[in-house]
């Protein structure tokens, strides 16, 4: 890449987080934008309309998600940075693929959560699963996030920019107690070995390591919430605990719970 596509490069990071952009999303878009700009032998200001619907045409993604990532990333190039106009390209994103969330059952879970012998793997399961915490999120908490006396932790600038308050149970309180005192964490409440702040790796591998190779971290939160709703949880509550803007995204739950369609009475 020439001087031109690094200081392009450049001035689209600092857009992005001028912007408020979250640290991941910087990540994708400029991960997929240096892609793009290495693609081609032309100057940044030399670039054109046809250039990108050619690359978008081209492109052999590998999923709806990827599609809309790559999409977006290098429409943000074209109109924020290069500042060309949207209608000499089409930037039109897919239609999602709706599917309905996995999850683990309950009785399954429990037993798993209770059989990890590592103090820290547990806390961390047992912390995620409680409240439904997204990997981010639990990476990311700090020691003074967790308030004993009030029995709540805050969960600061999560997905969305936003702060959310969520309860702390008893179970998890000693726990996590249990575990200060054997880890002595520091600042972040779950270190890694090398570092202040654990690894959303590191948690993916000990979902998989206790609770099956097919698991990830993400099917804790989508377990929870399901769990709730069967144990009587108003949707509403479920919502601000998961931090949705949309009811909608909570409602997807009633259609996971195979507790409601057990109660259902079939015509024969």
């Amino acid at each position: 890449m020439n001087e031109k596509g690094k200081s392009t490069l450049k001035i689209c990071e600092q857009k992005l987080k001028v912007l408020n952009y979250s640290n991941r999303t910087v990540e994708i878009y400029i991960h997929y934008i240096n892609k793009f700009l290495k693609t081609n032998t032309k100057s940044t200001l030399h670039l054109n309309s046809n250039d990108f619907q050619k690359y978008i045409d081209n492109y052999d993604f590998s999923s709806i998600s990827q599609q809309n990532q790559i999409i977006s990333s290098i429409k943000f190039l074209y109109i924020k940075v290069l500042n060309k106009k949207y209608t000499k390209v089409n930037f039109s994103r897919p239609r999602g693929e709706k599917h309905l969330p996995k999850i683990i059952d309950s009785e399954n879970l429990l037993s798993s959560i209770s059989k990890i012998k590592n103090l820290k793997h547990k806390a961390i399961i047992s912390l995620a699963y409680s409240v439904g915490l997204r990997v981010s999120e639990v990476i990311n908490l700090k020691i003074e996030d967790v308030d004993s006396k009030r029995m709540i932790i805050l969960i600061k600038n999560a997905k969305g920019k936003k702060d959310r308050i969520v309860p702390l149970s008893n179970n998890v309180l000693k726990l996590l107690r249990i575990y200060y005192k054997k880890y002595k964490p520091v600042v972040y409440l779950f270190n890694g070995q090398k570092k202040l702040k654990y690894s959303s790796t590191s948690c993916n591998l000990i979902v998989k390591k206790h609770l099956g190779k097919n698991y990830h971290f993400h099917l804790l939160r989508h377990s929870c919430f399901t769990h709730l709703l069967e144990n009587g949880t108003d949707c509403r509550i479920i919502q601000k605990l998961a931090g949705h803007k949309n009811i909608k995204t909570t409602e997807i739950y009633t259609h996971v719970s195979t507790k409601f369609l057990n109660k259902i009475e079939l015509p024969i």
